[in-house]
């Protein structure tokens, strides 16, 4: 595409088409939402935290905004039984009993695991276990998995991946219980090119991120020319959210949530659900913004143009619209320009301010709009 000036400021679109997770065949149909224990509680997430993140997600809105998934990260492991059964340690006690209160909430769960003898942080893993814990994690009820590689450079090599990840795909497919299988593995060997084909439905594209603006927009920008390999069932995973953890400010986290509907990146939010900001809670919740991610075309946005800390994406949607994002990575406010044709839009279109939920009217040419520092503008282009 041809570069034009971009002054720093950020334009979204967003489809009005929202669409819920499929179940059985049609297993993350769209990108998986909901909520995982790692980035807030780490290894000191109890049982207690996930079932107040089940209610939080229930009654603040979440659930309704597409939010499903209620996942426990690493931590919950206790040792086997004489057959080699996991058991869940004392901070979490009866799983069955946890998952059945998550579905009674109308909610999914979901665990973690290993395919190496530990976890990252030294727990139970799976290794030589797999199918006993795949049939465990189906008996207790759960409907997602993400498996860790850590410990498994300690027993295979990195070209052994692809098997590694399908043995377990394959244990999950014999339960006979439809389970998102998340592959993380920090993007090694280009696994956006081989996940699909043993069984991911998603998988890490980058290392961890963290609550810093710095590292969540390396993470997020450099995930353009990924779009090919993503689509319904299948997603490119740069790391789960980090707004409300207090590290960013409302401009970074605004930028951080447009960035990622854009990607039509996993939404698992990472906070702690219990003791959120109205302000947090409406990043989470636009219904507008979620449905950029959410939308049924399952394109994943790429750049358009760059011009310094400048930039402009687009995601195509299902309605024929298009949503644009307009990035200010600079330190200082800027205006940020996008040309419609640049966008495969014609030359007059209607514009909406997924954000803010107003209706821009009709613009011809060009749509501009001053961004802050390390601010987004999301529009729909229609």
């Amino acid at each position: 595409m041809k570069k034009f000036l971009l002054h720093a400021s950020v334009i979204w679109v967003v489809c009005i088409a929202w669409t819920t997770h499929a179940a059985g065949s049609n297993v993350a149909a769209t990108p998986p939402m909901g909520w995982n224990s790692w980035n807030h509680f780490a290894c000191k997430v109890t049982a207690a935290d996930v079932r107040a993140a089940a209610d939080a997600i229930a009654s603040n809105g979440m659930k309704d905004a597409g939010y499903i998934y209620v996942n426990i990260d690493d931590c919950w492991e206790g040792t086997r039984d004489e057959e080699g059964r996991i058991r869940p340690n004392e901070k979490f006690g009866d799983m069955k009993a946890l998952v059945d209160y998550v579905h009674g909430k109308g909610l999914k769960a979901g665990i973690y695991s290993s395919p190496g003898p530990k976890t990252c942080a030294g727990y139970e893993g799976s290794y030589g276990h797999e199918e006993k814990d795949a049939q465990q994690y189906a008996e207790w009820g759960f409907d997602y998995l993400k498996y860790d590689w850590c410990s498994a450079e300690k027993v295979y090599q990195r070209s052994q991946m692809p098997e590694v990840y399908k043995k377990m795909h394959d244990a999950l497919v014999r339960t006979g219980r439809p389970i998102v299988f998340s592959l993380c593995q920090y993007g090694y060997d280009r696994v956006w090119r081989w996940g699909s084909s043993v069984g991911g439905n998603l998988w890490r594209t980058t290392e961890d991120i963290s609550d810093h603006y710095d590292r969540m927009s390396v993470i997020g920008f450099d995930q353009d020319g990924l779009e090919s390999y993503a689509g319904p069932g299948h997603w490119n995973d740069p790391d789960m959210l980090e707004v409300g953890n207090g590290g960013m400010n409302h401009d970074e986290y605004i930028t951080h949530m447009s960035l990622w509907v854009l990607l039509a990146a996993p939404l698992l939010a990472g906070n702690d659900l219990s003791k959120m900001t109205p302000e947090t809670l409406a990043i989470l919740t636009n219904k507008e913004v979620v449905a950029v991610d959410q939308d049924s075309k399952g394109v994943q946005g790429r750049r358009i143009t760059q011009e310094g800390p400048l930039e402009v994406w687009a995601k195509p949607l299902a309605d024929g619209s298009v949503a644009v994002g307009l990035f200010n990575r600079g330190e200082s406010g800027n205006p940020v320009t996008v040309r419609f044709k640049d966008v495969g839009a014609p030359t007059t279109v209607k514009v909406r301010d997924l954000w803010n939920h107003k209706d821009v009217g009709s613009c011809s040419d060009t749509y501009t709009a001053t961004i802050p520092r390390h601010g987004a503008v999301l529009i729909k282009v229609q």
